[in-house]
């Protein structure tokens, strides 16, 4: 009998075990298919999952109604191979954070670029991050927010196919990705950083 429940619990351990320092950060860079591939690339994280964020609407839809949402991710990382300060770092010079109409050929209120913090750590640590950015581009105006975080909506349902976009139709996300600009925007905001 101990046999049959020993690989279960083993498979059961070492799935708390691997989730045991888990945390997640939600944030707005404009199209989620983009953050989702520039913060699945980071070692640390585990998952990055596109969804809306920063509206009062229930059940946000692609195709429907999300007035008053944002377009954003939601990545689990492990703290201890990657910091926030680090993925907020990644964040910076993977938008442009002096658009206030959207990102990239991506224009509209849901598309806007903004950082959810969940807690006066992520605050503090979100708002120095910001100020650096405004320092390094003082003539400038920075307008991407900090906000407080808000309910987590994952695309679902007959919408699923935007996970995982980039992996899965790797050839029309690239044309979108070129064709958007992205790339080359980002070059131009932050030289080989981004």
């Amino acid at each position: 009998m101990k046999k049959h429940f020993a690989l279960p619990l083993l498979v059961l351990s070492s799935l708390f075990a691997s989730g045991a320092n888990a945390d997640k950060a939600i944030l707005a860079g404009g199209c989620f298919w983009c953050m989702e591939s520039d913060f699945e690339k980071l070692e640390g994280v585990s998952d990055v999952v596109s969804g809306f964020s920063g509206g009062t609407l229930p059940n946000p839809t692609y195709n429907g109604n999300h007035d008053g949402h944002y377009e954003v991710v939601e990545i689990t990382y492990d703290p201890e191979v990657v910091t926030y300060k680090q993925l907020l770092d990644h964040y910076w010079v993977n938008i442009d954070p002096f658009d206030d109409r959207g990102q990239f050929c991506d224009k509209g209120p849901s598309y806007r670029a903004a950082i959810f913090v969940a807690n006066a750590e992520e605050r503090r640590l979100a708002e120095a991050s910001r100020q650096a950015v405004i320092e390094k581009f003082p003539n400038r105006n920075v307008v991407t927010p900090i906000l407080d975080a808000a309910t987590f909506w994952p695309i679902t349902g007959d919408e699923s196919y935007h996970q995982d976009f980039y992996k899965n139709y790797a050839l029309k996300y690239k044309f979108y990705r070129w064709n958007c600009g992205r790339d080359q925007r980002l070059e131009q905001i932050w030289g080989k950083k981004s």
